[in-house]
């Protein structure tokens, strides 16, 4: 019989780096090369890239936070207090830092890329967001993975259709709740109000855009 670890209550920094166009991008790689690359079994090195990219961001946030999927497009992960976690403007530094090196990743897509068709250039178009949030969790096994599930594992989730794109102007933004902003010790200074609401719940947060508008 396989042994079951109980749920683990705990409190830390939640963080969601999202790929903004991930699935219009493969979308239309996909059915320009339905007839070429896939027909013959093989895979457009779109797919390659996308990988080394998502692998770039896990290298950049694991550690200092604790990984706990990847989601498709985009990489959760988060902090429980049991390992030191970035505070203040080491936290900013380190989605900063994720971002230059995925935007570095796309950019040298174009010295590798046997492709240039409208569908595959499209890779110049795909962006980076990120939700730093912070609050209780519960960690539990479920069908043998380590999950990590909550209210404020929803409400991060959630964040990353808000509106923040529209105050900074692209999809290139970090978005820290007040939550995290308190928890971490950020200086805001600089940063854009956002609001939000949730099931009648006001979440406040401050955005940063990570490129200029």
């Amino acid at each position: 019989m396989t042994t079951v670890n109980a749920p683990t209550a705990a409190s830390g920094p939640l963080v969601l780096a999202d790929i903004s166009g991930y699935t219009a991008f493969l979308q239309s790689v996909a059915s320009a090369h339905r007839d070429d690359a896939f027909a013959d079994g093989a895979v457009p090195g779109a797919y390659a890239i996308l990988s080394g990219v998502l692998d770039g961001i896990v290298g950049r946030l694991v550690p200092p936070f604790t990984l706990s999927k990847l989601e498709g497009d985009a990489v959760f992960a988060y902090a429980d207090g049991t390992t030191s976690q970035p505070r203040g403007q080491d936290a900013l530094d380190c989605i900063s830092a994720c971002y230059t090196d995925f935007r570095s990743r796309v950019d040298d897509a174009r010295a590798t890329y046997t492709c240039w068709c409208d569908a595959c250039s499209r890779i110049d178009l795909l962006e980076l967001k990120f939700v730093l949030h912070a609050g209780a969790f519960v960690i539990q096994d479920i069908a043998g993975q380590r999950e990590v599930v909550g209210p404020e594992v929803v409400i991060a989730h959630r964040l990353l259709k808000s509106r923040a794109a529209e105050l900074v102007g692209h999809n290139a933004y970090a978005l820290v709740t007040d939550a995290a902003t308190d928890a971490l010790d950020i200086v805001i200074e600089g940063a854009l109000e956002l609001v939000e609401t949730y099931d009648d719940q006001l979440v406040s947060a401050r955005v940063f855009a990570l490129r200029p508008a």
